[in-house]
């Protein structure tokens, strides 16, 4: 799906390319020397590289950068296009000193690429691809702003060196940049890695290493939680429980396909000898997928049984590069909410709908309502990295398609998407931000059968081979948690809150009455703490506030003398005096029942 920031026909794309343009123009005037690499539009601005020597450049530039754009701006000078053949174009970048241009045309003329085009406005002149808007004029409306500078390494590389990356903020209007601004910040109050440190969600040490997450406690309240209801879910759908190492032997990952597939994802394997001086290599698995074929396979299967639905939160490990870390949201040690599910192929289709019945009673839940459906196929290009034949894909293809169809869901087509084994269904959710992340998959597989020779007696004593179905509602703790932290913005609903209730004594005389009821709620199961700290009342109800406790429990002679409680929601300013037999039902229904939302409290 082409959004109007990355359709290159769009005025949006233009203005964005065109400012990126100027931007590399005012910083080439105030900076004699400087070397230009490349600067494309982005979602929400654009950025450009450059190579400043020995040039000392902090934020404190970006207002000088930004005054000589505007003054710029105010000339009114044409975007004029050239075209040169290799030789003209690496001349030109030679006779203008852009060293990082000159490698960028080596690189694309080897790709094939004959022309290269040049832009200019006044004076200044950059290699460009384009589009640009006509003139100058064009751009005094837009309204931006530079934004932040960081470091990016030169074709993306860290073999390359670092470059100074300087990032701007563009719209057409100046409503439309406060807007972004303002979501923004909402967006970065809500961060998952801000929220993560401060609810005491999970930490990451560089002693342990980046991207391996530790758990903290009210952490892993949250993850068993959704472990906890995803089990519950699965087993009332049919599904079995398996469990399968962390390593296996390379010729696991050999037959999937995933060491020539998937190799640069994966972690370097380990080499252990065995008694007999036999070397053999070991890996880490990246993924469920394989295991679950080898259970499948481990004993002849009837048609009785299919479709054999098969689950497992099972932690696997992908090496993702460095740069690309990012709290909880890219990790290289993830549990996977996973299931295969070894269907006879008549069946596909009544088992993708059942799934995307259990899909749509998982979001009902969480209260998740803003996600759309993509249909992921081959692209057209680089067809060799996906396996298998084109009859198979274009069968499974076919099949998702029409079960999307046929149930009235909307949904768009990316290309290129798919797994190499398979096409999917990706259900697309928008974070805060608007940009859209995969929270759940369905994938169609017609290979792994084939090469794992999967078989079923089926009900005319034939030998046939099932259809694999990998589905993933919850993506991975990791993902998943960084999503809620963000969507509820640290306000976990009661029933997987870390801390549950917490019981706020007024004074010590109500302290017996405080810890019996702590004690009655532990044995009901409810996460309950008691505040006697020395801290002063409004202080202890500022510190649950802070901690986003979903439900306090206010204490007093009263409520102890008439075996009752005060009970103050999170986000609520209206307080509630009930009997404590009244409270502790009304609580166990809402955590019994998932209800979605702590405003749902009481009844």
């Amino acid at each position: 799906m082409t959004s109007e920031a990355t359709d290159k026909s769009s005025f949006l794309y233009r203005l964005r390319h065109s400012m990126a343009h100027v931007m590399a123009q005012a910083v080439a005037e105030l900076y004699n020397g400087v070397k230009l690499g490349f600067g494309p539009p982005t979602e929400n601005g654009f950025y450009y590289d450059f190579d400043f020597g020995t040039e000392q450049i902090g934020p404190e530039t970006l207002a000088k950068i930004e005054k000589q754009m505007r003054k710029i701006l105010s000339q009114n000078e044409k975007f004029t296009r050239e075209e040169f053949k290799t030789e003209q174009a690496l001349q030109k970048a030679s006779q203008m000193n852009q060293p990082y241009k000159e490698i960028q045309i080596k690189k694309l003329s080897g790709e094939g690429v004959e022309l290269f085009s040049f832009y200019s406005n006044g004076k200044f002149t950059d290699l460009c691809e384009g589009p640009h808007v006509d003139s100058h004029k064009d751009l005094r409306s837009a309204a931006f702003c530079l934004d932040r500078i960081s470091g990016a390494y030169w074709l993306g590389s860290e073999k390359n060196k670092m470059l100074t990356r300087i990032y701007a903020l563009c719209y057409e209007t100046e409503e439309e940049l406060k807007s972004f601004l303002e979501q923004r910040k909402r967006a970065e109050e809500r961060d998952h890695k801000k929220l993560g440190k401060e609810l005491e969600i999970f930490t990451i040490s560089e002693t342990v290493g980046k991207g391996l997450v530790l758990w903290l406690p009210n952490g892993t309240v949250i993850r068993e939680e959704i472990e906890k209801y995803a089990k519950e879910m699965e087993f009332r759908y049919g599904y079995h429980r398996v469990a399968t190492p962390h390593i296996t032997r390379e010729e696991l990952f050999i037959r999937s396909q995933h060491l020539p597939a998937y190799s640069e994802s994966m972690f370097p394997p380990m080499t252990v000898e065995d008694e007999g001086g036999i070397k053999e290599r070991f890996y880490l698995k990246p993924m469920n997928c394989p295991f679950h074929h080898l259970i499948y396979s481990s004993r002849p299967r009837s048609y009785r049984e299919l479709p054999l639905r098969l689950a497992e939160y099972g932690t696997c490990y992908r090496f993702e590069q460095s740069g690309e870390l990012s709290g909880l949201l890219r990790v290289r040690c993830m549990t996977m909410n996973d299931a295969h599910i070894y269907c006879p192929e008549e069946k596909l289709d009544e088992e993708i709908a059942l799934l995307m019945t259990m899909y749509q009673e998982f979001y009902n839940t969480f209260g998740l309502k803003n996600y759309t459906y993509r249909l992921s196929i081959r692209g057209k290009a680089n067809r060799e990295k996906f396996k298998g034949s084109p009859d198979l894909w274009d069968r499974a293809e076919k099949i998702l398609s029409d079960v999307l169809s046929s149930k009235n869901i909307p949904f768009y087509v990316g290309e290129g998407e798919a797994a190499f084994y398979g096409p999917k269904i990706d259900i697309q959710f928008k974070n805060l931000m608007g940009r859209e992340e995969t929270v759940s998959t369905i994938q169609v597989d017609f290979f792994a059968p084939v090469n794992f020779n999967l078989e079923y007696v089926s009900q005319t004593g034939e030998i046939k081979q099932p259809v694999i179905i990998h589905r993933a509602p919850l993506s991975t703790h990791e993902r998943f948690v960084s999503f809620l932290i963000e969507t509820y913005g640290g306000a976990f609903p009661i029933w997987m809150a870390p801390v549950q209730v917490k019981l706020i004594p007024v004074s010590d005389e109500v302290k017996e009455y405080v810890i019996n009821l702590e004690k009655e709620l532990k044995t009901a199961s409810v996460r309950a703490e008691s505040d006697f700290t020395d801290n002063t009342f409004n202080k202890k109800i500022r510190t649950a506030v802070t901690h986003k406790i979903p439900v306090c429990l206010i204490i007093g002679n009263k409520e102890a003398s008439q075996n009752r409680v005060t009970v103050r929601r999170y986000g609520i300013k209206e307080q509630e005096t009930l009997t404590k037999d009244d409270f502790v039902k009304q609580l166990k229904e809402e955590i019994t029942e998932r209800r979605c939302g702590i405003s749902s409290f009481p009844a």
